[in-house]
């Protein structure tokens, strides 16, 4: 089995684009409509304790209050975000999402699985993980729109990976098998 990724780096991978998307829409303020429309759609998907605190970092509060009664993954983007104001050389890079298949396949695999078994959690991850990867296009878009497939059950490679390249089969393959391995335990 693959080892998985850091849980810290799995989490920062999967909100990349929102970590970034807080920090322009902080440093130039016209980006802020876009943004609040995500926000605005998380918080309709049960972030809405994150969404909280993202605006009032937007409003310029700084303090480790920020932090009190978050659950860890929403305390890892808050300071990723706090990081990536101070540097932006911290900020996570959106396009490594998935290019790793040795590190995205187990926790993609591992979403795949809690959400297939009601974590809405671990769907709501997949969705917006599944956006990020249909802005990408290629080989992304296309694992995007398996996602529903996948966690409905489907786990023939020759219908999953239809039209794709061969990092994108790799990929598929890859989740394919720790989500064989998951199903074993």
């Amino acid at each position: 089995m693959t080892p998985l990724p850091d849980k810290q780096q799995q989490i920062l991978q999967v909100h990349a684009s929102l970590i970034n998307m807080v920090v322009q829409a902080i440093q130039k303020p016209q980006l802020r409509p876009p943004l609040n429309e995500v926000l605005k759609t998380s918080a309709e998907n049960g972030w809405q304790n994150l969404v909280l605190r993202i605006y009032k970092i937007m409003d310029g509060e700084r303090s480790d209050a920020l932090l009190a009664d978050l659950d860890e993954e929403d305390e890892i983007i808050v300071k990723a975000i706090l990081r990536g104001i101070q540097d932006s050389t911290t900020l996570p890079d959106p396009s490594k999402n998935t290019a790793n298949p040795g590190m995205a396949a187990p926790g993609i695999a591992h979403m795949l699985n809690q959400a297939a078994s009601g974590n809405t959690q671990a769907l709501t991850l997949l969705s917006h993980m599944a956006e990020q990867m249909s802005q990408a296009g290629g080989d992304m878009a296309l694992l995007a729109a398996i996602i529903k497939k996948l966690i409905d059950g489907e786990r023939n490679p020759d219908i999953l990976c239809k039209g794709m390249g061969t990092q994108g089969v790799n990929l598929v393959n890859a989740i394919l098998e720790e989500l064989a391995i998951l199903q074993l335990h």
